[in-house]
């Protein structure tokens, strides 16, 4: 099992483990059109719904096998304001996706870029990662801008290659590699946990 030492605390956030609590901080972002507007087969979502959202990412605070979800929650003062994912993609190729999710009303301030460079750093330092890869539909600007801001460059638009409510839709690929993050960062060479 591969874990980070909970919470992993940033300039403004607490990230830890989704619990069962956090039912009413993430329905408040999970119920909103404008959130899920770009989530692949996501409608806005019934408290019911939402809870069983959070059932799941309660117990996606490791990883066990290739194929995993980690995912924390983003928290402040005000609550949980989002949720950042890594998927364990390739165990051989030390590769994982990420994903993000955060209320609106906390966004402009850098809150997400901030909670997501954690989990890539744990991911990179402590796992031992060697590629971390992020997608969003073309049309998706803002996740857009956010991945570029946490250093990935655009290595693909994939053109017409999946059915998005009905229509084909192109998705724009990012990525960064272990080294370059380093040398963002200034970090050291990381981990060999695998």
């Amino acid at each position: 099992m591969f874990q980070p030492t909970y919470p992993i605390r940033t300039a403004r956030l607490v990230l830890r483990p989704v619990t069962v609590d956090d039912l009413d901080d993430v329905y408040a972002f999970q119920r909103r059109p404008d959130v899920v507007r770009w989530m692949l087969g996501a409608e806005p979502r019934t408290r019911e719904q939402s809870l069983a959202s959070v059932l799941a990412m309660a117990g996606e605070d490791a990883w066990h096998a290739e194929g995993d979800c980690l995912t924390v929650a983003a928290v402040t003062d005000a609550g949980v304001i989002g949720l950042v994912e890594l998927v364990w993609r390739s165990q051989l190729d030390r590769t994982a996706e990420l994903g993000f999710v955060f209320h609106p009303d906390h966004g402009g301030r850098g809150l997400a870029t901030e909670a997501a460079t954690a989990l890539l750093a744990w991911g990179f330092t402590e796992f031992g990662l060697h590629r971390v890869y992020g997608r969003c539909h073309a049309r998706n600007a803002a996740s857009a801008r956010m991945i570029a801001r946490l250093g990935m460059r655009q290595e693909a638009r994939h053109v017409e290659s999946y059915l998005f409510r009905g229509e084909w839709a192109d998705r724009l690929v990012f990525a960064i590699l272990a080294h370059e993050w380093r040398a963002a960062t200034g970090t050291s060479q990381g981990g060999t946990r695998r």
